[in-house]
This record gives C-alpha cells, structure tokens and sequence, in this order.
C-alpha cells in the first residue's frame, strides 16, 4: 500500500499530465499526428482521443468507489472505441476535456480520506477486486506512457 506521500505524487502527475501532453504534441501538423506511434500502432492522433476516453472512464471508476459500496466496473473496447468517428476530430475537444477533467479528478482524489484508501473497492469483470491505490497507480502511470509514446515518435522521425 502506497504511503499518503506516494500517494500525493501519483496525484501530481495526474494533475500534470495535460500540461505534459500538450507539450509533446506542440508544433504537430496534421500528417504527423495521423502516424502510428509504432507499426500496427495507433496514431498519435488516436492516443490523445483514447486518453480522453480513458481518463473520463478512469475519473467515473473512482467516482463510483468513492460514492458506492463495491461498484462493478464497465469495461470497454478501447482498439474498438479508437476506431470511432470522433477519434478523426482535431485534438482540441479532447485537450479541454483532459484539462478540466484532471482537474476534478485531482481535487476528487485529494480528497479521499485515508479510510476510504484503505477500504474502498470495486469489482472488475477482467481484474477481480480492485483497489482505490491500484486504480491510482495504473492511472498516475497511463498519460505518461502515451506521452512517452509520442516523444519516442518525435524522436525517431526527428521532428
């Protein structure tokens, strides 16, 4: 179990991540943000949708450990959702969703009393229990590797 100081750093980086995004985006045109990040990969267009998607998942999943007794999670096809008509749309519907998004979910999460860290759960169809730390640990970790996925690409097409 994370110590309440591990714990405020996975929330930093959660409130940090749409800084960190978009400054990894900066200066793409539109051919670069529609490359795959890897072969058979998504583009990078894709990721900063699937984040949106992903985080707003991520946020309702604490919402419903916080407000209820053992919820079951929804899961999704995250390759089927990336697959959508939205995900063709420019990144700015997505980088004001993330903005305001992280910010609540920083402020929900800041909140959560050691009690509830301690004790509160959900059911995952894929996972089993689940717990608020494991969920935090998953998602302080899940922009950064997109955002690593992207600075990788700039790195190796150079731009």
């Amino acid at each position: 179990m994370p110590t309440m100081d591990e714990r405020k750093q996975m929330i930093q980086k959660i409130k940090d991540l749409p800084v960190k995004l978009e400054a990894v985006l900066k200066g793409l045109n539109d051919q670069q943000l529609d490359t795959p990040y890897r072969h058979g990969g998504w583009t990078v267009r894709q990721v900063v949708h699937h984040l949106a998607d992903s985080h707003m998942n991520a946020f309702l999943r604490f919402k419903f450990m916080v407000m209820e007794d053992f919820p079951k999670i929804k899961t999704y096809d995250q390759d089927t959702w990336a697959t959508s008509t939205e995900y063709a749309l420019p990144l700015e519907p997505s980088l004001t969703l993330l903005r305001g998004l992280h910010v609540r979910w920083a402020a929900m999460l800041e909140s959560v009393s050691e009690h509830d860290w301690e004790t509160r759960k959900a059911d995952h169809p894929e996972n089993g229990i689940v717990t608020m730390d494991r969920m935090l640990q998953i998602y302080s970790g899940h922009g950064e590797k997109h955002c690593g996925h992207i600075k990788g690409l700039r790195d190796t097409m150079n731009w």
